[in-house]
């Protein structure tokens, strides 16, 4: 079933979002102060291509420990992330699930999309992992 709504999203849009986010890390990465926020870009472009079996969670449940993403740093990186551009990106993931969520069929990916805007609104001390 994984495998089927992992088709399903990324041949409606999946791609189109994993592409825009993988631009947005390249674009970050090529400026030297987006840096930071590069890789957090990369993550969310692999689940924004593939999210189903994936879920969002704390790094520091990853990794056992505190670092800069979970931390003040952390934080502050979020902030600026947010005043910049979590907001927006955040925003238009709500509206598509708005519209998905419309019919029965589309409220898995409306889950989904609106994973992606929890995500997009603080991306730093966030990691995506494999469901168990």
């Amino acid at each position: 079933m994984r495998l089927l709504l992992n088709i399903l999203w990324f041949i409606f849009g999946g791609w189109l979002s994993g592409l825009l986010w993988l631009l947005g890390g390249l674009i970050l990465a090529i400026t030297i102060v987006g840096l930071p926020y590069t890789f957090a870009a990369w993550r969310i472009a692999g689940f924004a291509f593939w999210p189903f079996g994936k879920e969002i969670v704390s790094r520091e449940i990853v990794t056992g420990k505190s670092d800069l993403g979970t931390g003040p740093l952390g934080f502050v990186l979020n902030v600026i992330w947010f005043l910049f551009a979590g907001w927006y990106i955040a925003l238009s993931h709500i509206l598509i699930a708005i519209a998905e969520a419309v019919t029965i069929i589309g409220l898995p990916f409306a889950f989904k999309d609106l994973q992606l805007a929890r995500i997009a609104l603080a991306p730093v001390g966030l990691a995506v992992v494999e469901k168990r």
